[in-house]
């Protein structure tokens, strides 16, 4: 695969989050300087600000109504952008600390609350709801949408994968590795997959609830995102290496490293074309592309 760098920032803002918009274009999220970015397919970087530079931005999802919505962990909002630039937020009950946000099939967003044990939804008019998890210090992280049309998240801290109807009745699926600390979460198939940033591992879980695990060859890697091609094979950050991971669906591996040190990658994002692109703390984005 060829490899093409592409400066969106400085060092210090923390490039986070991704996502492909409704418009085609990368946006992005810039953690440390309280700002989100699109990136065109020419390769036009903008930048715009928000309401507060300590807001922290970090997930960012394509919404039901045309818009970006992200979260705001440092403020505890939720954030909405317009393809134009245009933005607002919505501030939750408590300091839940959100953070991994989704579209759901119920037509509003679903998010994670990392310091409360909750998962919220907030409708594209602003209106939140929230529910609460069985069980303590959990760290709900990422979420995506199902192909059963329920919302699974991961538990960091509580060693699960959990599911969440859009009613909102809860169950949680332990994983079968001590200390996996799940992170990233994304749909693949019939099924989902996910991280293990503790194991250097890669999951698999069915709508049923059974688990399937893949060890990486670099177990120390800390895989962080992860995100389905249009061929089916899964793409994930390896935080911990420097390198962008690929798994098909029956078990290959394959690394790609990053050309430069102390890359940092995070947010991951696969475009139409199969071409997959990262989110690198130096203030890069990353295209990997066949």
């Amino acid at each position: 695969m060829t490899v093409e760098r592409i400066v969106v920032s400085d060092g210090a803002a923390g490039p986070y989050g991704l996502t492909v918009g409704p418009d085609g274009a990368l946006w992005f999220t810039l953690v440390h300087a309280g700002e989100v970015g699109r990136l065109a397919a020419d390769g036009t970087v903008t930048r715009y600000g928000l309401d507060a530079p300590g807001c922290a931005p970090a997930v960012i999802t394509a919404g039901p109504d045309g818009a970006l919505w992200f979260t705001r962990t440092g403020d505890h909002r939720i954030g909405r952008i317009t393809v134009d630039g245009q933005t607002r937020s919505y501030p939750l009950p408590a300091e839940g600390g959100p953070y991994g946000i989704a579209a759901g099939p119920d037509g509003a967003l679903w998010f994670t609350e990392l310091n409360a044990d909750r998962i919220g939804r907030i409708t594209v008019d602003g209106e939140v709801t929230e529910h609460p998890l069985p069980v303590s210090g959990g760290y709900p992280s990422m979420i995506t949408a199902g192909p059963d049309g329920a919302l699974w998240f991961t538990l960091n801290q509580g060693g699960a994968v959990g599911r969440i109807t859009v009613d909102g009745e809860v169950t949680l699926h332990p994983l079968p590795t001590e200390g996996a600390a799940p992170v990233g979460i994304a749909r693949g198939g019939d099924a989902l997959w996910f991280v293990e940033i503790g194991a250097g591992r890669i999951g698999r879980i069915t709508v049923a609830g059974e688990v399937t695990e893949h060890p990486l060859p670099d177990r120390a890697a800390r895989p962080h995102a992860i995100a389905a091609g249009p061929d089916g094979r899964l793409w994930f950050t390896e935080w911990g290496a420097g390198r962008i991971g690929s798994l098909t669906p029956d078990g290959r591996y394959a690394g790609h490293p990053l050309p430069v040190e102390g890359a940092e990658p995070h947010g991951i994002a696969v475009t139409r074309d199969g071409a997959v692109h990262a989110a690198l703390e130096i203030g890069e984005i990353v295209r990997l592309a066949p």
